[in-house]
């Protein structure tokens, strides 16, 4: 242990005295945040968004719908009724519309949106139609940014915190010396992984905490539950980073490799938009990377109000990519 509180206390002492890191770390988040909120602070969005599910007995002939022509509508197809359900309710969508042997369509009874766009269905309704009325506070773009930029700022202070800084420990030959000392690898990277997991949960907690009392964003579900999901989220994170500075001894190639793993999280991710109503295999294929089940479960739990249960899938998921990295990690890790 005397080793490991030797390698964790240098570490984070090393990060702290980096008063370029530290301030990037703190201040991006909190002027990305800022912005946001003074730019969208007076509520106002411009596009509909109308949820259309089919159901089991659905009628193909969808064009006795007139309304799905109506121009200058975004038209979504959905998979999971509970979920767009959801989705209205909390005004991420603005009319749900269930096509089958008769027609259901699902409003929020505070959302203006809905408002006009009944409006509209009702002009030329179809035969058999039922309505449902929601009922829920709106979910501003700041509630469902937060999660985002949090899960943005971890990923770069994990995958680089962790990551660059090995290779360049071995670019100037530190681990060499390291490894003639009585120093294990395992204890090498456990204090290294320890020391990111309690900067990034310190950073990151700070952050949450300043910007919920200068904006008082939304947080409907568990906080404990939100410490689980970030905990986690960045174990996953320094796991990832861990396994790709295994062996690159170049500072120029790491940087690159990380780059390259980290544009395809921050487009794919929902940090900036959410991915809905895009083609399917881009939704799959974003279910690979780790920072997606972290601001998914984020933001369930922070917006919709989520149990365990819920987002249980997410946190399992972060599990096994977090094993599947360390083992890698652990058998390419090099001393030289």
């Amino acid at each position: 242990m005397k080793k490991f509180w030797a390698i964790f206390y240098a570490r984070n002492i090393e990060f702290w005295r980096d008063k370029a890191s530290l301030g990037w770390n703190f201040i991006m988040p909190f002027f990305l945040v800022t912005t946001i909120y003074f730019i969208f602070s007076d509520g106002q969005q411009y596009q509909y968004k109308v949820a259309l599910y089919h159901s089991p007995t659905q009628i193909k002939d969808t064009q006795k719908l007139s309304f799905l022509s109506t121009k200058y509508i975004h038209f979504i197809q959905v998979d999971v009724l509970p979920d767009a359900i959801k989705k209205v309710k909390h005004h991420q969508y603005d009319l749900l519309i269930e096509i089958g042997s008769s027609y259901k369509y699902w409003i929020n009874s505070s959302s203006p949106k809905s408002y006009i766009l009944e409006k509209i269905l009702l002009s030329d309704p179809p035969k058999q139609l039922t309505r449902q009325i929601l009922k829920g506070g709106e979910t501003n773009y700041i509630d469902w940014f937060i999660p985002g930029i949090l899960g943005m700022n971890m990923m770069f202070s994990c995958l680089f915190g962790v990551g660059y800084t090995i290779v360049r420990y071995r670019k100037n030959q530190f681990l060499r010396r390291l490894k003639a000392t009585p120093l294990t690898p395992f204890t090498f990277i456990t204090a290294q992984v320890v020391s990111r997991l309690f900067i990034v949960s310190t950073v990151t907690s700070i952050i949450f905490f300043g910007c919920k009392l200068f904006i008082n964003f939304k947080v409907e579900g568990s906080y404990l539950l939100l410490l689980l999901i970030m905990l986690l989220g960045a174990f996953c994170m320094i796991s990832f980073g861990v396994m790709m500075a295994g062996r690159t001894k170049s500072e120029e190639l790491a940087g690159g490799i990380l780059n390259l793993v980290t544009w395809p999280m921050m487009l794919l991710s929902e940090i900036w938009f959410s991915l809905d109503g895009t083609p399917q295999w881009i939704q799959q294929l974003s279910q690979i990377f780790p920072l997606t089940h972290i601001i998914k479960a984020a933001r369930a739990v922070m917006t919709e109000g989520s149990d365990f249960a819920t987002i249980s899938p997410h946190l399992i998921t972060l599990t096994m990519m977090s094993i599947f990295f360390l083992i890698i990690g652990a058998y390419l890790f090099k001393w030289e």
